[in-house]
Formats: C-alpha cells, structure tokens, sequence
C-alpha cells in the first residue's frame, strides 16, 4: 500500500478533478496544504483578504459552472472569508471551502486563534446557515469520502457552496492511498432529473389555451446551461419572455421576445405584462423581494389572478411565495428539452409572434428615446445613463461583465443590454458590496481570451481595492469602471427623499471640483496597474477603448451624477420610511 499525507493525497484528488486554481490565503493552519500544491498543475490564487478569495472563486464558478475551490485559515480566515461564501450561497453557485482548524489534541484548550467562547471545536458553526453542509474531519481515513460527498452537493440539485474543515494535525498525518483510490472510481456527474410527457403536455395545453401567456426566468436557467433550450421553446410557443434580476442574460437582451426585468427596477413593459398575463410559466426562479415588487399585488404580479405554473431543482422553492396550480421539481434543462419535444409533437407549425415582437421593439425604441437625454449629456461629472451607454458600445458582445451594488447593479439590471447568455455576473441574493471587483478575477482566469470588466460604485471599488495586487501579479487585463458618485448613492438618495439628510451615507469632497480622496486610478497606480481618471464626458470612450487593446490591469475612475435608477415597482421599504406617500429616492 502507498502512503501519503492527507495534504498529498487531497492536492492529488483535486487534480484529479481537473481543479486547475485554488482561490485563498496562508494560515498556520493549511501550509502543508500549500505545500503539498506547490509542484502540482493546480495555481494558488494568492490574495490579501479571504473575503476577495471567495468572490474570485464565486466569479470563475460562475463562468465555468463547475464548483471552485477556497483555502482557508481558521477563524479570522474563515470570518474573512464567511461573506464571499453566503454571497454564493444565496446565489447557488458552487464551491468547496476547505479549511484548516485547531490541531484534535487541543479541543477545549483555547489554542492561538480558536473561536470557543461559547463551545470547543465548532467554528465550522459560523458557516451552517449558508452552506448546504458543514463537515468537520476528525479522522485521517474520512477525508477522502467527506471530499466525494462536498464536491457531489456543491455541484447536485440547487447548486451552493459547502464547508469541508480539517484539523490541522489531519492534513499532515500519513494514510494510506486506498481510501482516495475507491472514491475516484465514483461517477462525477449525477443524473438531473426531468419531467414526463403526460406534464409537458399539461403545460403546452395550459400555455396555448392562455391569451397572454407568459415565461418567467431566472438564475436557474443560466446555472443549468438552459438558454438554447429556452430561445427554441418561447420561439416555437411564441411566448415573450421576463426576468429576474438574476435571470439576466438568460436569453439576449436583443431577442425580439424579451421583455426586461421585472420588479421594483423594471420598466412599465415587463411590470405591467406580468401583472396582465393570464398564465405565468417559471423556470428557475425564487420570485425575490424585488423582483416581485415586495409580493404587492398590482405592481408586478398578481398571483394567483394568473396561474403559475413552476419548475425549480430545488423543491422549496415551488410555491414558496406564490401558490402554483402545476408545481414541477426537475432541471431546467432537461424540462425545456422535453417541452420543446412536446410542443413540436403537439403544435408542428408553432405560433406566431409578430403582435408581442412589435409591442416590444415599439417600447424599446421609446425608452431609448426617453433616454438620449441623459445618455447624451455632456455633463460632468457624468450622467449615469452615458457611463453605461458608452460603455456597451465599446465592449464585444461576449464581454464578461461584473456588477456590484448600486447604479451599476439596478441601472445595468434595467438599461444595460447582455448579449450573450451567462455574461453578466452580479450579486443578487445577498446584493455584496465589494463582489464585483475580485469576482472579475476569477471570471478572467476561468476564461483569459474574453474581455472582463467590473462595473462598480466607489462604495463597492473600496470595499476590497487589494484585490488590484492579485491581478497585476497575475497580468490579468481587466479593467474596472468605478462610477464615482462620491457616496453610497442609492442609500443616499433613499435617505435624501426620506428624512431630508444623507447622513452617514456621503463621503467628504465636490466630484465637480476634483476634490474626491481618495483616488482610485491613483491607488490602482500604486498597485502597478494602469490608473485613469475621467475629466470630461469625452474621454470615457476613448479610455475604454485603449484599454481594452492594452490587455493590462486597468481602472477607469469616472466621477458620476448621484441620481436615482427610475422605477415603476415598488418597495416595502418606503411603505415603512413614509407611510401613505409617494416617494421614492431622489437626486442628491
């Protein structure tokens, strides 16, 4: 029998995982891990904060739909790291988090760094009510089948991130080969499930009977690789499509049956075609706070006027906040790939779509009209509405872009076309301050030949501008568009319209008079990376364009107008700031 060390053998099964980077940071507790990765093929993603790891992993699982691996430091590490993981979590995008722990001799001794205030060995219990499992490794011979079981759940059903924590002294025991041996004899894809004919059929019965029927998508589509499917089946049905914010990108922007994103960020086309439709098809979806305009009937949807028919991997989420007449558990997927072979069988000559395709070009064309104004001002600092137009004509259509939080998220959600499905990456769920700009880094590792660029507010650019020393060590030619706003706007503007103040919420400094600190294209400078700083409208194009070409780490900090995304949803919120008034956010 050979023996190795559990650090060997588990670098060994990564690589035989085909895992070709690990996303982390060095801690007392996981150098022989390290160490053990040093002459493998796999790339340590060497960062300066745990929590930029996380999202770099969350980013490049995103693009390669494969679950990404995190090494961690015990607790700080692990606290550090805890944000990047519930982010994903929320998201369901998988990953395995492998971290290192207080050697077993030293339960209940209080060693350097152990959390155990309150109980002894258990900092795996910080990670519990995000992960969809927490394993604590307390015997050399369980790695093997606990490693099995973390990358089958993080990749199976709805997809999310699982904690695997080892005891230091475990990574460097010696064992024996055969335990990693039998597990990787074990399939490494599981069998999604479907659904049958006889529920196709009920579906296409319901959808063709229905006089405004409509599709509903979200995230899942996307993580289930499902946007050719869903383009055959709305063509062949005729049926216009709309999105949640994480549906984005499902199927392009320019597809003549798209109608936008819903919700308290949509526009009056989608909010008000889902509140008409009669019959409601939705793949993917959890039907979110926003999205669904805080579940108020008479602004986005109004379930159950229409009948909603659901499809999710995830059981829980079928019915979850609107009851459903036909509930379905199966992969998108699979269940469109059915549909569309039922449909054909049922309806050979499909239905026409020439009526919604109008409606929708008409609307299209008088929401750019309404528009150009803002998206052609000369203003400066910038109007929002010309950052993103600019930027969208520069950028090649199979651009990856990351969002954040604030204008770049909900005016990207609700202006900025996608053209390629799976290439926009935001933060929906848990809506991260700081994912953006490290999520960029693990989209261009996971695909070097595609432009990156992080769209991203000076509130999120700040959170984890560190980020910029991975990059530069890497040569990894992204560029990041800070739209400056000077503030945490949207808070800004939503405690402006409230309470008459921004308060807490507005750095110090005029973006009008050059007086913003610090300098983000100054401190991307200090990091080796190329730093630009927009002093006119004029100049973001031609910025954009000559970074692109140069293929280097670059950050283009665009002093922007703090004005709010406009809305014809709505949210609870307000409800609770201004009781019985029309407000919203306002300019600030």
């Amino acid at each position: 029998m050979n023996y190795k060390t559990v650090a060997e053998q588990l670098i060994d099964y990564l690589v035989h995982r085909e895992v070709k980077h690990v996303f982390g940071l060095c801690g007392h507790t996981n150098i022989a891990v390290l160490a053990a990765m040093a002459d493998s093929p796999i790339d340590f993603i060497q960062v300066r904060h745990e929590q930029i790891a996380s999202h770099a992993a969350d980013g490049y699982a995103r693009v390669t739909g494969k679950a990404s691996v995190v090494l961690s430091h015990l607790s700080p590490g692990l606290t550090n790291c805890a944000t990047g993981v519930a982010n994903a979590a929320l998201d369901c995008i998988p990953m395995v988090v492998i971290a290192g722990d207080i050697p077993t001799h030293y339960y209940g001794k209080h060693p350097h760094q152990e959390v155990n205030l309150h109980a002894d060995a258990a900092q795996l219990e910080i990670y519990r009510p995000f992960v969809k499992r927490a394993w604590r490794v307390d015997r050399a011979d369980q790695m093997a089948e606990v490693l099995e079981k973390a990358f089958q759940l993080a990749e199976s059903g709805q997809p999310g991130p699982v904690l695997v924590n080892v005891p230091m002294d475990i990574f460097s025991q010696s064992i024996g080969t055969t335990g990693f041996d039998k597990v990787k004899t074990n399939t490494r894809n599981l069998i999604k499930p479907s659904i049958d004919d006889q529920t196709a059929e009920r579906i296409i019965e319901r959808l063709a009977e229905a006089k405004k029927p409509l599709v509903y998508v979200g995230g899942g589509i996307l993580l289930a690789r499902a946007s050719e499917e869903l383009r055959i089946f709305v063509e062949h049905m005729g049926i216009p499509v709309a999105h949640s914010l994480m549906g984005k990108g499902a199927l392009s922007d320019k597809h003549p049956l798209v109608l936008g994103m819903s919700g308290f960020w949509g526009t009056e086309l989608v909010n008000q075609s889902c509140l008409n439709a009669d019959y409601i098809l939705a793949i993917g979806t959890r039907f979110k706070e926003a999205d669904c305009s805080s579940w108020y009937p008479g602004y986005t949807f109004n379930i159950p006027d229409s009948k909603l028919i659901q499809i999710d991997i995830e059981p829980q989420e079928i019915g979850r906040n609107y009851p459903v007449e036909i509930g379905a558990v199966a992969d998108a997927r699979k269940a469109l790939g059915v549909l569309n072979r039922v449909a054909r069988r049922m309806f050979p000559d499909g239905f026409s779509y020439e009526e919604q395709k109008q409606v929708i070009a008409d609307f299209r064309t008088g929401f750019i009209a309404s528009n150009r104004p803002m998206a052609e001002s000369n203003a400066f600092p910038m109007m929002p509405e010309r950052i993103l137009v600019e930027t969208r004509k520069v950028l090649p259509e199979n651009t990856i872009i990351t969002t954040d939080v604030g204008w770049n998220k909900n005016g990207v959600g609700q202006q900025f076309d996608i053209l390629e499905p799976g290439t926009i990456l935001t933060p929906g769920g848990f809506a991260t301050m700081g994912f953006g700009p490290p999520a960029a880094i693990g989209a261009k590792l996971a695909a070097p030949d595609q432009v990156v660029i992080s769209l991203v507010g000076d509130g999120g650019f700040g959170q984890n501008p560190s980020m910029l020393a991975t990059a530069v060590e890497l040569n990894l030619g992204i560029i990041w568009l800070v739209m400056n706003n000077n503030a945490f706007g949207t808070i800004a503007g939503l405690q402006k319209a409230h309470y008459g103040l921004t308060y807490g919420t507005v750095f110090p400094g005029d973006p009008s008079k050059d007086q913003i600190r610090p300098s983000y294209s100054e401190i991307a400078q200090a990091y080796g990376a190329v730093g630009i700083s927009i002093k006119s409208a004029d100049e973001l194009q031609p910025a954009l364009i000559t970074a692109i070409a140069s293929g280097k780490p670059t950050v283009i900090d665009v002093p922007m107008i703090n004005n709010p995304t406009p809305t014809t949803g709505h949210w609870n919120i307000l409800d609770i700031y201004s009781p019985d008034k029309e407000i919203s956010h306002v300019a600030t």
